[in-house]
């Protein structure tokens, strides 16, 4: 494919989504009932989604195995729209834990111009995937890391990113602490598109970059066909071996049951039935 983004190189970005894929990890294995209740599965709510989706027992399961990677697979998307960013120039990505804990610090000696009338020599980013994945005490708590920043450092503005937003937006975050609605113009809240337009000076870099992505993803993949193995799982298998141990139409249930709620007051009759 030619390469016309100017932000980043093809070779960085395939570099950067072949290490998003790899660190999926263990979510690629293969599922088995062991795993499957790792996490403790609902039958309670396995039951209710069976008879009001009126689906079978093996779309039940696989919904549920597509649920439990998908929740884990947070963390992998989230590495990939961070890590994204030490590929761009004036970007860092401290470790964990590093640099005051900040997921991106974004630093320009020339000064960024963050609104009309506000010039910082420095940006510290707190980074979330989706804009409903804070609750309020998580957001006042990071409000408060922000106004600490602005205390130590004036000519710095700290930014809460979010890949996912409601719209495209660059603007002051308002947070409600000890029930008063507070701001700081140099408190932010700000869309993905907007602040890699600030910081790579490319108005539609976000959409250059969701227009490469398929295409990469596709590429890194075949390159790792050899290596990478598609994740065959067993539960359902597994599940219809165990309900043959007990009898009736019921026996899934009692099987999902055993497999939850093992030493729960009552179920042990179910072994006996």
């Amino acid at each position: 494919m030619d390469w016309n983004i100017t932000f980043i190189s093809k070779e960085d970005f395939k570099k950067h989504v072949a290490e998003t894929i790899n660190s999926y990890g263990d979510k690629l294995k293969p599922y088995d009932l062991e795993k499957f209740n790792s996490n403790l599965i609902d039958p309670i709510k396995m039951v209710f989604d069976k008879a009001v989706y009126n689906a079978d027992w093996q779309t039940i399961v696989s919904n549920e195995i597509f649920r439990q990677r998908d929740k884990s697979q947070n963390n992998a998307i989230g590495y990939f729209h961070q890590y994204f960013f030490k590929h761009i120039d004036g970007c860092t990505v401290p470790k964990n834990g590093e640099k005051g804990g900040w997921d991106i610090i974004y630093e320009n000696e020339k000064g960024i111009s963050i609104d009309k009338d506000n010039k910082v020599y420095t940006i510290y980013v707190e980074m979330k995937n989706k804009h409903n994945t804070m609750n309020s005490s998580s957001s006042v708590k990071t409000y408060t890391k922000m106004q600490s920043a602005l205390l130590e450092n004036d000519s710095c503005a700290c930014f809460l990113v979010e890949a996912i937003a409601k719209k495209s937006q660059n603007i002051p975050w308002k947070v409600t602490i000890d029930h008063k609605k507070v701001s700081h113009k140099k408190i932010r809240r700000v869309s993905l598109d907007q602040f890699l337009k600030l910081v790579t000076g490319v108005d539609d870099a976000f959409y250059q970059i969701c227009m490469a992505l398929p295409e990469i993803v596709d590429e890194v993949i075949q390159d790792k066909a050899t290596t990478m193995q598609v994740p065959k799982d067993v539960v359902y298998e597994q599940l219809l071996a165990a309900s043959q141990n007990y009898n009736g139409d019921n026996a899934t249930y009692m099987a999902l049951y055993i497999l939850a709620f093992d030493g729960y007051l009552g179920f042990s009759k179910l072994k006996n039935s």
